[in-house]
């Protein structure tokens, strides 16, 4: 019997309790559905992390919060040039260095921001029904912050 003709179910078994196999497959489905709720806005979920938290520190330097969403310096940058080129976020000279700039949401990205959070939020309520509630999902957050180190 040759390997294409062999039928029935795909025997997945030496790769379902591999931890990264796992995370991976979790992240592809949590991007996909991600891409399904936020298409509308026209957010990556580097786009919208980058939002957020340009909003909730304002004034920061892009390396600082470069190393908050663990990218690289070097493909920040470009992820900062176009939500300025959308007009969502500027950069001002910093006022303690002035060989540095800060960022900050503009108007319109507060307003982008305000319409994504509220996209995020039936979106988590989605993911958190998935995970049996509440508990599940503290659960599940409790153990990937184990990882953070």
């Amino acid at each position: 019997m040759s390997d294409r003709s062999r039928k029935g179910p795909l025997d997945t078994s030496g790769i379902d309790r591999i931890i990264g196999y796992r995370l991976r497959r979790a992240q592809a489905y949590v991007f996909q559905e991600f891409k399904t709720h936020f298409d509308p806005l026209g957010l990556t979920p580097a786009d919208y992390s980058t939002l957020v938290l340009i909003g909730d520190n304002p004034g920061r330097r892009p390396s600082e919060l470069a190393e908050a969403l663990g990218i690289q310096r070097a493909n920040f940058v470009p992820l900062v040039a176009g939500l300025e080129a959308r007009e969502w976020l500027e950069r001002r000279k910093s006022t303690s260095d002035g060989r540095s700039f800060s960022l900050h949401l503009t108007e319109l990205g507060q307003q982008v921001r305000q319409r994504a959070d509220q996209v995020q939020a039936r979106f988590e309520q989605k993911c958190i029904a998935e995970l049996g509630g509440e508990v599940g999902r503290d659960e599940l957050l409790n153990l990937l912050g184990r990882f953070r180190g």
